[in-house]
């Protein structure tokens, strides 16, 4: 087995390493100089946490594209985002739209409601890139439609969906626009306004360089009302009340903060605004495309949504003629430290969309800002060599 020096870490879809600098000394300082609560006492630690926590909350709102910070709600992961979003706005009977390309953190929670609250689901195909018609969204959309849940960017081919006109169509009807961007944020651009979002859902150890534990749901502040929280309890506001508080973002984040991990997520938005989103964009862009040709190149090896035309973050997929996925992730990593992921990546859909769900999926690179033309090189090395058999 190659030993840690020689890792070769492609799984940033999965999550993000390493992590920046930044990122390690903002947690050591919280956890070693406060370690105090936030929104709970006035003594000067305390207050300094909450600063923290409001900073962090202005930074998520920048790489957001400039959205309220006050709509800005922590969560404990990405799924906690999204169940938050599809739980507190659903009522039964309703109607929702949502798309092949989504990942379980959407597909299971709806597929709840529609087995044990009536509601009824229809599920918009994607491309074989897993790219989404925003026009068969918009034809999907009814008089009776709540919610509409669709991707920002897919996390087996990491091709980016338009969602231009997307709200309009939605809107008219009163429902909201609910999107999933884990895959997108801190990879690419991204604006909640410009694209008309109501809720838009995020991990912090993702894109966004920060650790484990930690979720981002920003919430339109003037629909806020309309969302049921999931959770009542302690929020050190109004605590005479029996019911939770109205405003955001408390209404939503009963009890206490992970606020190493809100810490972390601060430093990694920073390193990213640092650096730049376009700048890092055009650094995985390129890696993505050097990986795509050599891997193309590879007799055997079956690059999925490899166009080099279409909006995509840096996520790879292919399958191989010799190894089934799950072996081919074993050996890379046994024989040549690279470390990927394989398997349906909790987005079965898409997988039967692509012809790939019966033979377990794919084998998954993904990139981040530290990977380089090395990693690049020495991971397609190794498929060439895997596919000898």
């Amino acid at each position: 087995m190659n030993g840690e020096t020689s890792r070769v870490y492609l799984d940033n879809a999965a999550t993000s390493w390493p992590k920046p600098p930044q990122v390690l000394e903002a947690v050591a300082h919280y956890v070693q100089r406060n370690g105090a609560p936030a929104g709970r006492s006035v003594y000067r630690r305390a207050q300094e946490t909450e600063r923290l926590v409001r900073s962090t909350r202005r930074l998520a709102a920048q790489i957001l594209g400039g959205v309220s910070a006050e709509g800005v709600v922590f969560t404990a992961n990405g799924t906690d985002s999204l169940n938050l979003a599809i739980h507190g706005v659903l009522r039964e009977g309703d109607h929702v739209v949502t798309t092949a390309a989504e990942h379980n953190s959407v597909l299971r929670p709806l597929e709840f409601w529609r087995r044990h609250r009536r509601v009824q689901l229809d599920v918009v195909d994607c491309d074989a890139d897993g790219r989404v018609d925003p026009g068969a969204l918009a034809d999907a959309i009814r008089p009776a439609t709540r919610l509409v849940a669709v991707t920002a960017a897919s996390n087996v081919t990491g091709t980016v969906n338009e969602l231009d006109g997307l709200a309009d169509a939605a809107h008219r009807v009163g429902a909201w626009l609910l999107v999933d961007a884990a895959q997108l944020l801190g990879h690419a651009p991204f604006d909640a306004t410009a694209c008309g979002a109501d809720l838009v859902a995020g991990s912090a150890h993702k894109g966004l360089l920060g650790l484990l534990g930690v979720g981002v749901l920003w919430v339109r502040p003037d629909r806020a009302s309309e969302i049921v929280p999931l959770r009542q309890g302690g929020s050190g506001i109004d605590s005479a009340s029996p019911q939770p508080p109205r405003e955001l973002p408390a209404r939503l984040e009963a009890g206490n903060l992970n606020v190493p991990g809100i810490a972390a997520l601060g430093a990694g938005i920073e390193y990213l605004l640092e650096r730049g989103i376009e700048r890092l964009a055009a650094h995985e862009a390129a890696l993505r495309g050097r990986l795509c040709e050599r891997l193309a190149a590879v007799q055997g090896v079956h690059v999925l949504a490899a166009q080099p035309n279409l909006p995509t973050v840096g996520v790879v997929s292919f399958t191989m003629d010799v190894w089934e996925p799950q072996e081919a992730a074993t050996l890379l990593d046994l024989h040549f430290g690279v470390e990927c992921r394989a398997g349906l990546h909790c987005a079965p859909h898409i997988h039967r969309r692509l012809g790939t769900f019966d033979r377990g999926g794919t084998i998954r690179f993904s990139l981040g800002p530290f990977t380089t033309e090395s990693d690049i090189d020495r991971a397609a090395d190794a498929v060439a060599e895997l596919a000898k058999g």
